[in-house]
């Protein structure tokens, strides 16, 4: 099956949604103002582990962190690899600061915007995580094509990700849980899904923890669902 081709403008260019809710608190404002400068992912220029942490070493990626507490205890549990967070919610953005600043994790960057924009700047094969958790499912038809497991985004995935790297999806909806699997198989030459039997892709597994959004949603009765796909060499 031929790849589609990246770089489609419907899927690959556009940034929806609001970028901040209710007035951050003193604390978190400081945050904003005093650590995110110095954990900010460049504005420009290319993105790899040398560049931003002073050496080679494995990068993860985080798309739409939330409020960063996976991304903080990815980075707590492997403090040799490192970690780029992206998330254009300014109170997400604040609470993820606390969780580095908390947890001591110098292997963390943020940027606040649009994760496609930084993830193009990543070299090919740079990367050997990428997360994708409960992203907005955008349920109504009509708007399926900004949804981000889309042809052009998961072209995007493939090219910056090295091979045998691995892609994690988290989503609680089941139009989007379809849609995902409908996509993902079209892309079947570059990926393989990690589920041999049903828990693999009901329970997190491999140090992947339930978030907070994650844990809301059972409890109010829906059920998330963890996809794990590996990049074909």
């Amino acid at each position: 099956m031929t790849a589609h081709k990246a770089g489609d403008p419907t899927t690959l260019n556009r940034l929806y949604g609001r970028a901040s809710g209710h007035k951050l608190r003193k604390g978190q404002q400081e945050l904003i103002d005093s650590l995110l400068p110095q954990i900010e992912v460049p504005a420009e220029g290319e993105i790899s582990a040398e560049r931003l942490f002073g050496e080679d070493k494995p990068l993860h990626f985080e798309i739409g962190f939330g409020s960063g507490e996976h991304l903080a205890y990815r980075a707590d549990m492997l403090p040799d690899h490192g970690f780029v967070g992206c998330e254009p919610f300014l109170n997400g953005v604040a609470v993820a600061l606390a969780h580095v600043r908390d947890h001591h994790l110098p292997n963390v960057r943020i940027w606040r915007g649009d994760a496609l924009e930084v993830l193009r700047r990543v070299p090919d094969g740079g990367l050997s995580f990428l997360y994708l958790l409960h992203p907005d499912p955008w349920p109504k038809a009509r708007h399926a094509k900004r949804r981000m497991v889309n042809d052009g985004p998961v072209d995007l995935f493939a090219a910056k990700l090295k091979a045998g790297g691995e892609f994690r999806l988290a989503t609680d909806d089941p139009t989007y849980l379809e849609w995902s699997l409908m996509v993902m198989q079209r892309h079947e030459q570059q990926f393989e899904w990690l589920a041999k039997i049903p828990k693999d892709f009901l329970e997190p597994s491999g140090g992947w923890i339930e978030t907070r959004y994650g844990a809301k949603s059972r409890r109010e009765g829906r059920r998330p669902y963890y996809l794990r796909y590996r990049r074909k060499g």
